[in-house]
C-alpha cells in the first residue's frame, strides 16, 4: 500500500465484511493508510492530521456505520520534516477519542541487507496511553513497542484491560518471535491482547509477517489471522481479567528493589 488511495481500497471492504458481521469496535494495523520503504528508511505516505485523507474517510465510515475504529498508526506530518507514527481512536461518531504517538523506534539489521530505520524519518512519542471507550480501558502500543515490557506493565497497573499492539511486523522477526511475544504480554499482565499485523509485501523492499491476534488474560491464542487479508473477529469477556488476576496476582504482587553489582573477587572472604 504506497499510497493513500491503495491504502484505503484494501480496508475499506474488510471494514464494511467486519461492521456487517456485528463487530462493535474495529481495530486497523500499524500504518493501515499506506507503508512502504526506501533502503532502511520507512516512508510512508503522509499528510497533516486535519487534512489527512485515510483518517477522513475512516471518519465518515465510523459516524455512517455507528462503530467504533482504532487505527493502529497512520503516518502523520510532524515537526522538521520528520513524520509520526500516531494511533488513533475513533468514537461512533466519527470524532477522534484519543492518540498515541508510538514510543520506540524500529532501527534494527537484521542482515547486511536487511536493515530498518524508523527514526531515520519517524519522531517518537514520550506519553503512553490508555483509551477509555464503552468496551473497556485499552492500553495502546505499536509493533517495536512489543519488545518493551515495561510500556505494557505500567498500561496495565494504570488499569488497561485490554493491551493492542497494531503492527507490521517483518516477516523474519515475525517467525521467530511474533506469537511468542504477544502471549507474554499478556500472560505477565493478566491482560488480552489484541494485535492487528499487516500481511504482504511492503513497497521498496521488506515483507509483513501477519498473523493478526486476539489473546486471552491466560496466554491462549482465541483468534490468528493466518497469512491471508481478511477480518479476525473474536468476543471477548472481560470478566476474565478480573478471573485470572485473581489467580496469578502478578501486578499487585510486584515488589520493589534495588539492583545491586558484586564484584565476586572482592567479594570472598
Amino acid at each position: 500500500m504506497p499510497d493513500f488511495e491503495s491504502a484505503l481500497d484494501e480496508a475499506m471492504p474488510l471494514a464494511e465484511a467486519a461492521v456487517k458481521a456485528g463487530a462493535d469496535i474495529l481495530f486497523l494495523p500499524e500504518y493501515c493508510g499506506g507503508l512502504k520503504t526506501q533502503g532502511a528508511a520507512v516512508t510512508p505516505p503522509s499528510a497533516m492530521e486535519a487534512e489527512h485523507p485515510f483518517l477522513a474517510e475512516m471518519q465518515r465510515f465510523a459516524r455512517a456505520a455507528r462503530v467504533w475504529i482504532n487505527l493502529g498508526s497512520i503516518a502523520v506530518d510532524g515537526p522538521d520534516g520528520r513524520i509520526i507514527n500516531r494511533g488513533i481512536m475513533l468514537d461512533d461518531t466519527g470524532q477522534i477519542r484519543g492518540r498515541y504517538d508510538k514510543i520506540n523506534m524500529f532501527d534494527i539489521q537484521l542482515s547486511e541487507t536487511e536493515v530498518y530505520r524508523e527514526s531515520a524519518h519517524v519522531e517518537a512519542g514520550c506519553e503512553a496511553v490508555i483509551h477509555d471507550t464503552p468496551f473497556a480501558r485499552i492500553g495502546h502500543t505499536i509493533c517495536y513497542d512489543l519488545r518493551f515490557p515495561d510500556l505494557w506493565r505500567s498500561l496495565a497497573q494504570a488499569g488497561a484491560e485490554i493491551l493492542i499492539c497494531p503492527a507490521a511486523f517483518t516477516k523474519k522477526t515475525g517467525e521467530a518471535h511474533w506469537h511468542v511475544l504477544n502471549r507474554a504480554r499478556a500472560i505477565e499482565n493478566t491482560r488480552f491482547v489484541i494485535s492487528p499485523c499487516a500481511i504482504g509485501p511492503v513497497p521498496g523492499g521488506g515483507e509483513s509477517y501477519g498473523h493478526s491476534l486476539v489473546i486471552n488474560p491466560w496466554g491462549e491464542v482465541i483468534a490468528d489471522g493466518g497469512t491471508i487479508p481478511g477480518v479476525v473477529q473474536a468476543q471477548i469477556d472481560l470478566d476474565q481479567v478480573a478471573e485470572t488476576e485473581a489467580r496469578i496476582p502478578s501486578l499487585a504482587n510486584e515488589q520493589e528493589f534495588t539492583l545491586v553489582s558484586v564484584d565476586a573477587k572482592r567479594s570472598v572472604a
